[in-house]
């Protein structure tokens, strides 16, 4: 990509996984989406990022952001094959990447992104969102619970295998 359409990345790869993170915690609470379109304009509001340029200031693959793309999470503009991602679609990755980290489903993100663009006043959005953030606080204390069990077995049998070592050897 060459041209006015081609944009230099700000900031590290390192410092990327920060920014997106912030970003993604306003967005997934519904407090901070502002997506191209749904918000005030600004001088950054143009900026158009290159496949490679987007996942290097993500921490991902291209072939990752294909992936999104080619699961209907994101759908950036072409230019002949060039793929232009906007500002929109950086934002649609950083909760994408956020969601995942936080153990929802590519289908539940999706649902999530798709209420965004359907719901104006975010209402239907932050409600799923409170339901799936639940759902996924119980099935988390669930697991907890099940590792807590099995750590306690399993300390169990290090000890019996520890008393029973220590028999074996005091006896030669």
């Amino acid at each position: 990509m060459t041209g006015p359409a081609r944009r230099h990345i700000r900031g590290s790869t390192q410092d990327a996984g920060k920014v997106a993170g912030k970003a993604a915690d306003k967005d997934m609470a519904g407090t901070g989406a502002r997506d191209e379109g749904h918000g005030g304009a600004g001088p950054q509001d143009d900026r158009l990022w290159s496949i490679g340029e987007m996942a290097a200031e993500l921490g991902l693959t291209t072939r990752a952001i294909r992936f999104y793309e080619a699961k209907g999470l994101i759908a950036p503009e072409r230019r002949g094959a060039a793929r232009c991602y906007t500002r929109r679609d950086r934002v649609r990755m950083q909760l994408i990447l956020r969601g995942k980290n936080l153990g929802f489903t590519l289908e539940d993100i999706k649902e999530y992104l798709e209420l965004y663009d359907a719901d104006p006043a975010h209402l239907a959005q932050l409600k799923l969102l409170a339901a799936k953030v639940d759902a996924h606080i119980e099935d988390l204390e669930r697991k907890r619970t099940d590792i807590d069990r099995t750590l306690g077995e399993l300390a169990e049998i290090r000890a019996q295998v520890e008393m029973q070592l220590a028999t074996k050897t005091g006896d030669t």
